[in-house]
């Protein structure tokens, strides 16, 4: 019998599955159950790190697996377990911040550090770091302390210049080092381990399910992914249908391999329910 639906979808969180308000629509809550109760599976795929998570795990109706801090850490949503994590070491910040401090001087730098679990990790930052997002809390240490300990994913920060102005300004000088992306326009970018990626992860994700043996077909997608901003990028284009949110900028529209509703329209919900309906 031919397979009718995708056997694996994947979403970025923020602008995409969860609305302007930090709400996830209904519309969208019941598709979630919908496809699980049909035996696909549906993953997470985030920038977020493991402890920003439970906010929006607490309000579905399944604890899935989760792809975050944009690929460095595969996590069990439910039991709160690193499943695999991949870290920058302090050589490799080293260079990268070198780079940094001749790219884009007084650029503010923190990191997230791995804990055992979701619940226990550390977030660093610079005395010149200024957040981009409402989750203020950190521990402020020196520059230097930033960069001695193994990281998830190392951030840089300029209040005032486009993320896609920073990413420029690097000319390429990391790409040997690190993956580098965005997830805000704010000022702000995140180096994570070189290959290390939303994609990446999903693909480690992918080979446990079924959807490493689906046969792949014009009419039905085996995968499908949602994204708004540059670190979903490598998602869409590994999924088989790649989803742009409505809401996301340009670049993403132009990468997709379809644009849907906004995230505040449930644009999720609006292609899944093509299959399930």
């Amino acid at each position: 019998m031919s397979r009718s639906r995708p056997v694996l979808v994947a979403t970025d969180v923020d602008g995409t599955l969860i609305g302007s308000d930090d709400l996830v629509p209904a519309a969208n809550l019941a598709v979630v159950e919908d496809l699980v109760a049909d035996g696909a599976t549906f993953v997470l795929a985030t920038g977020r790190p493991p402890r920003w998570l439970a906010q929006v795990v607490d309000q579905l109706p399944v604890a899935p697996l989760a792809v975050c801090a944009n690929g460095a850490v595969i996590m069990d949503t439910g039991s709160g377990e690193f499943l695999e994590t991949s870290l920058l070491d302090p050589d490799t910040l080293a260079a990268i911040d070198e780079v940094l401090r001749e790219r884009l001087p007084g650029s503010g730098i923190a990191a997230e550090r791995l804990g055992a679990d979701a619940a226990d990790a550390d977030f660093v930052a610079s005395p010149d770091y200024e957040h981009a997002w409402i989750h203020p809390a950190h521990l402020e240490v020196g520059h230097a302390e930033v960069l001695s300990e193994p990281v998830l994913k190392l951030l840089a920060r300029v209040p005032g210049m486009p993320s896609a102005d920073m990413l420029a300004a690097l000319r390429g000088e990391v790409d040997h080092l690190a993956d580098v992306t965005y997830s805000t326009t704010n000022g702000l970018i995140e180096f994570a381990a070189r290959g290390v990626t939303k994609a990446s992860g999903l693909a480690r994700i992918a080979a446990s399910t079924a959807a490493a043996t689906a046969t792949r077909s014009a009419e039905v997608p085996v995968t499908v992914a949602f994204g708004d901003m540059p670190n979903d990028l490598e998602m869409l284009r590994w999924a088989d249908l790649g989803v742009a949110m409505g809401n996301a900028i340009p670049a993403v529209h132009a990468a997709a391999d379809e644009v849907t509703l906004t995230n505040d329209e449930a644009g999720f919900a609006h292609v899944l329910r093509r299959w399930w309906n």
